[in-house]
C-alpha cells in the first residue's frame, strides 16, 4: 500500500494493499476499499463507503458524505460503488439519508469535474455525468445514459437505459429509455447517435423510431399509446421501454408538438 505521509488513514478502514492514497486524503473509520484503487490529493472517503476494484479517485473528491437533507438525523448509512469508476475533480457522493439505506453507484461510470451524486441515488453502469451535472435524492440512472454539463435532475426521477439529457436541461419528469431531452419536461427524440455507437441493430433503432412516433407524435394520451406499442413491437428493448413508462411514478416528459409534421406517423414503421 502507498500512502503519502500528509494522509490520514483510519485503523478500523479496510484497505486493499496496492491502493495508492496521495497526499492530504482523509479516510474515516468503517470505509473500505478495494485492489486497483487509486485517491488524489485532499480527497475525502466518509465512515460507511465501500469501494470496490480499480476505481480512480482524483483530487478534492468527496465520497460519502452525510447527505444534503434538512431531515437528516445522525444515522449509520452508507455509499456502495463498484468497480472501475472513474470520479473527477471536486465530485461529491453523499450516503442514505435514512437509517441503514445507501446510495448505490454500479460499474464502469464516469464521473466528470463538479458533478453531484445526492442521497440513495441509483447509478447502475456505464453513465457518464458531465462537469456540473447534479442529481438530487433518489434519482435513479439506467445504464449508458448521457447526462451533459449543468445538467440538473429532480428527485425522484428516473432517466432510462441509453437516454441522454442535453447540457443545462432541467429534468423534472422521467426520461423514458432511448430517447433524448433537449429542453425542460420535453423528448425532442430518440437518441439516433447514442443507439448507433452503442451497436443496435437497424432492426432495433426502427423500432425504437416507431415506439417514439407512437408515443409522443401520435396525439394518444400514455396508457393508449403504451397499448399501442406492445401490440405492434416486440423487441427486449420496446418491452423494457414500455415496463418504464408503465412503472414511471412521476410521469414520462411530453413530445414536441412541432414535430409531428416533420415525422408523421405512417402504417410501415
Amino acid at each position: 500500500m502507498k500512502i503519502h505521509k500528509t494522509a490520514m488513514v483510519s485503523k478500523k478502514a479496510k484497505i486493499a494493499k496496492d491502493v495508492e492514497i496521495g497526499p492530504y486524503v482523509i479516510i474515516e473509520d468503517d470505509v473500505e476499499i478495494g485492489s486497483g484503487a487509486k485517491i488524489g490529493h485532499g480527497s475525502y472517503i466518509c465512515s460507511g463507503t465501500t469501494i470496490s476494484k480499480n476505481c480512480k479517485i482524483y483530487n478534492n473528491v468527496t465520497l460519502g458524505g452525510e447527505p444534503q437533507d434538512v431531515a437528516y438525523k445522525p444515522v449509520r448509512s452508507f455509499l456502495k460503488i463498484g468497480d472501475r469508476n472513474t470520479f473527477r475533480e471536486y465530485v461529491t457522493v453523499h450516503r442514505g439519508t435514512k437509517r441503514g439505506s445507501s446510495t448505490v453507484i454500479g460499474d464502469d461510470n464516469y464521473f466528470m469535474a463538479l458533478s453531484h451524486v445526492a442521497h440513495n441515488c441509483r447509478i447502475h453502469n456505464n453513465i457518464v455525468l458531465c462537469n456540473n451535472a447534479l442529481l438530487a435524492g433518489y434519482v435513479e440512472v439506467e445504464d449508458r445514459a448521457f447526462i451533459s454539463g449543468n445538467a440538473t435532475v429532480h428527485q425522484f426521477v428516473k432517466i432510462g437505459t441509453m437516454a441522454m439529457v442535453g447540457g443545462g436541461v432541467r429534468v423534472i419528469k422521467d426520461i423514458p429509455p432511448f430517447m433524448l431531452a433537449k429542453e425542460e419536461g420535453v423528448v425532442n427524440f430518440y437518441n439516433i447517435v447514442g443507439l448507433k455507437r452503442a451497436g443496435l441493430p437497424v432492426a432495433i433503432r426502427k423500432e425504437i423510431r416507431e415506439a417514439y412516433k407512437i408515443l409522443f407524435l401520435s396525439g394518444l394520451n400514455v396508457t393508449n399509446a403504451v397499448n399501442k406499442i406492445e401490440k405492434r413491437l416486440h423487441s427486449k428493448e420496446i418491452n423494457h421501454f414500455v415496463n418504464f413508462i408503465r412503472a414511471s411514478k412521476r410521469g414520462v416528459c411530453s413530445g414536441k408538438k412541432q414535430f409531428r409534421a416533420k415525422f408523421p406517423l405512417d402504417r410501415t414503421g
